[in-house]
């Protein structure tokens, strides 16, 4: 199950400087909330120490394009499989964040808003730190993209 650390993470200057990278992800269901399928997932890479939940945070958007914050006990049958990280949150995201992610939203649509430590990378991005670098770009290649590189390449040989 979740450790300690994941209700109501508390960052201090101190433990900023040993944090790895930061990153979001905001994850789209068709309808009104996710089932709780990918909650025990999540919550093994916690449990293995390769991800820290910094903020978890649940968003509806009506088909007439309204927004509305959703708590876990709205999941509906996802509730349970999401209560471990009922108030995991840092307060690192704003109502700009908010206002974004729901922006990216199809309408009649559901979303996990989730900010995250890559734990596995700390020692990394701390040793960058103190070698006197810093991170200047960052990126994700969707799978899609990928598959469809890949595609192409193979219908061109």
């Amino acid at each position: 199950m979740l450790n300690s650390t994941m209700k109501g993470v508390r960052l201090i200057a101190d433990e900023l400087s040993e944090m790895g990278l930061i990153d979001y992800l905001l994850v789209e269901w068709p309808g009104r909330q996710p089932t709780g399928q990918v909650a025990p997932h999540l919550i093994d890479l916690v449990d293995r120490g390769l991800i820290r939940i910094l903020d978890l945070a649940f968003i509806a958007k009506a088909e007439d394009g309204s927004v509305a914050a959703l708590e876990i006990s709205d999941l509906g049958e996802g509730a349970a499989a999401f209560a471990d990280f009922e108030g995991a949150s840092s307060w690192l995201l704003s109502e700009e964040d908010f206002e974004e992610a729901a922006g990216a939203l199809e309408a009649g649509t559901s979303a996990a808003l989730l900010v995250f430590e890559n734990r596995w990378a700390a020692p990394f991005a701390t040793a960058v730190r103190q070698s006197g670098g810093q991170l200047v770009a960052s990126g994700r290649i969707p799978v899609q993209a990928v598959l469809a590189a890949l595609d192409a390449a193979e219908s061109a040989s």
